[in-house]
């Protein structure tokens, strides 16, 4: 096997651990205490609230799924072995992020931080929102290499969930405080994923497939 293959599935082994571990890192929040994580930093107001109690879940407990689900369809070789799981597991993703994507949206205007996170958390769930309904419109209409590009940015946002939790830690580190970190975060934690997401596709625009 040459060195470039190796590096290719190494790469899509930490792709898929990381999506797959941060996936299931919902389950936590139902087995221990509540005041656990980013809930520790939350009002007992807040955290008795219905409405908010019930976005909060949802968006952590769907988005975990659309993470777990989402990163198998950027593999060729599921759609050519077979295409019916890929869309399937598409249909999956798409209505999960839809709803995780609402959800988050609402539990941001509570944003530990304040109006800098509020702003930054809420853009990003109508950032992730939009380019999941424009990449499920482009494949109901057929333009799947539209499809396939909104896709792409749907995910890169999904995927701030693994960032976050990656660069929080690293940033609390060198801040000295959550509190600095977390601001940071709010921005950090997407954005630059964007960026990715649009280098990624101009690199590889060759291989984004015409059909399906």
């Amino acid at each position: 096997m040459s060195l470039n293959k190796v590096i290719h599935k190494s790469k899509w082994f930490v792709f898929g651990i990381l999506s797959s571990l941060i996936g299931l890192y919902p389950i936590i929040y139902f087995l221990i205490d509540r005041h656990f994580g980013l809930l520790s930093s939350k009002s007992e107001v807040l955290l008795n609230d219905q409405l908010w109690n019930i976005n909060f879940y949802g968006h952590i407990t769907l988005g975990g799924i659309a993470l777990l689900v989402g990163w198998t369809q950027f593999s060729p070789k599921l759609r050519k072995r077979n295409i019916k799981l890929h869309r399937n597991i598409g249909r999956i993703y798409i209505v999960t992020a839809l709803i995780s994507s609402i959800c988050g949206i609402y539990i941001a205007q509570f944003a530990t931080g304040g109006i800098s996170n509020i702003i930054g958390f809420t853009l990003s769930g109508v950032v992730w929102l939009l380019t999941t309904v424009l990449a499920y419109n482009s494949v109901i209409k057929g333009n799947i290499q539209l499809h396939q590009k909104f896709m792409i940015y749907s995910y890169a946002v999904c995927f701030s969930a693994v960032t976050l939790r990656i660069c929080l830690p690293l940033l609390t580190s060198v801040a000295g405080n959550f509190s600095t970190a977390y601001l940071i975060v709010g921005w950090l934690s997407w954005v630059p994923n964007l960026f990715v997401a649009y280098y990624l596709i101009n690199r590889n625009k060759q291989k984004l497939v015409k059909s399906i």
